[in-house]
């Protein structure tokens, strides 16, 4: 039996590469001769670049920027031939903060454009910037900031690059951006299409899990539209409504505007790069799996996309995953043949998100199905 095992990240607990390995341990338990392909996935969020890297033969790149809160710290990038692959979460991630230190009016991406200074000084003129896991809502003034362009106040002063510092802007200045940049080819990817501003916008769906209360999130809303207001004086184009311009708080539509950077769908470019349509095809058995899926996985999370090719080449796809909400039927629909749940009894968070047991559930979740496929199988 050939068997492909792609599975996303389990989000705050193992890497897509680790829950890989996790579910391949546990076939082999069953039995040793399977023909196993790893392809670990992402969608364009935290992960991405050490897929890439894994799976194109790349290099990293390690330099010293600035993390969300002005702190230098060491972040990397990827080089795959004539590319530079920027995870902005490497520098700007949400997950690089304590918990206490959330905080979207007081972050930036800063770091992010520092990245993209040192790949264009390498001579990079392609890049893939994957967006996905920010701290921040600052609009991407901050990448746009590091690579020359000036965000002034009425009294012509340079404003913080923050989301609080949106708030003050009165005019933005970019004429001395790198011109390099302009030049390049840039892969935004983004699995989101949310607007810059407005209840579906990005402060109202995704400031809160970056730390922000009510009152913080209704502020960074209006900064986001003071913003665009600027941007419509300056540009004369509204960049609000693009689908995506919501995207890592307001990131999508700065590296739309500043670097003319194109939005494209993340889970398609990854797989496109990986091939995963051709091994999906030439496989017997599909196993994906990711932290929890719900009805918002239906847009564009990788199980659901993964289970959509398997589905028009009639392959059975099996999800394990840490939880899961709503009608199963759902999923079934888009060509998932089964899902299973690692969690079979009442934990705490901080259990369920533990590195070991969620290596050990899903290894040993793995075996059990195997061994109920190897029980019934007459066709392999």
């Amino acid at each position: 039996m050939k068997i492909l095992i792609c599975p996303d990240s389990f989000k705050d607990s193992l890497s897509a590469i680790m829950v890989s390995k996790a579910i391949e341990s546990g076939i082999r338990e069953t039995n040793q001769n399977y023909n196993i392909k790893k392809l670990p996935l992402a969608d364009g969020g935290e992960g991405s670049l050490d897929i890439l890297i894994n799976n194109e033969k790349g290099k990293y790149i390690t330099v010293s920027v600035m993390d969300s809160l002005f702190r230098e710290i060491q972040a990397s990038y990827g080089i795959i031939g004539e590319t530079a692959v920027i995870e902005i979460a490497r520098a700007a991630g949400l997950d690089l903060l304590k918990p206490d230190e959330r905080n979207p009016m007081l972050t930036t991406t800063y770091g992010v454009g520092e990245m993209i200074k040192h790949a264009l000084d390498q001579g990079i003129r392609k890049f893939i910037i994957a967006i996905g896991g920010s701290a921040t809502n600052d609009c991407g003034i901050g990448v746009a900031s590091a690579l020359g362009v000036k965000f002034l106040d009425e009294m012509g002063k340079a404003i913080e690059l923050t989301g609080k510092g949106l708030a003050s802007l009165h005019k933005i200045n970019d004429k001395n951006i790198d011109n390099r940049i302009l030049s390049s080819e840039i892969k935004v990817l983004c699995d989101v299409n949310n607007p810059l501003y407005g209840k579906n916008g990005a402060a109202y769906v995704y400031a809160r899990q970056k730390g922000a209360n009510e009152e913080m999130v209704k502020t960074l809303d209006h900064n986001l539209k003071h913003f665009s207001r600027i941007v419509e004086k300056t540009f004369n184009v509204d960049v609000s409504n693009v689908p995506g311009a919501g995207a890592a708080g307001g990131l999508g539509a700065g590296l739309m505007l500043f670097l003319k950077g194109k939005l494209v769908s993340g889970f398609d470019t990854i797989s496109d790069i990986l091939d995963l349509e051709g091994y999906i095809e030439s496989s017997d058995l599909i196993i994906t799996g990711e932290g929890k899926i719900d009805l918002q996985s239906l847009n564009g999370k990788v199980v659901v996309e993964v289970s959509k090719i398997a589905k028009k080449y009639k392959k059975p796809v099996i999800a394990l995953v840490g939880s899961y909400q709503g009608e199963l039927r759902a999923f079934h629909d888009q060509g998932i043949t089964s899902v299973f749940s690692i969690i079979h009894k009442a934990i705490t968070l901080d259990e369920a998100l533990n590195e070991n047991r969620t290596k050990k559930s899903i290894s040993n979740l793995s075996e059990e199905v195997m061994r109920l496929l190897e029980a019934i199988r007459t066709d392999y």
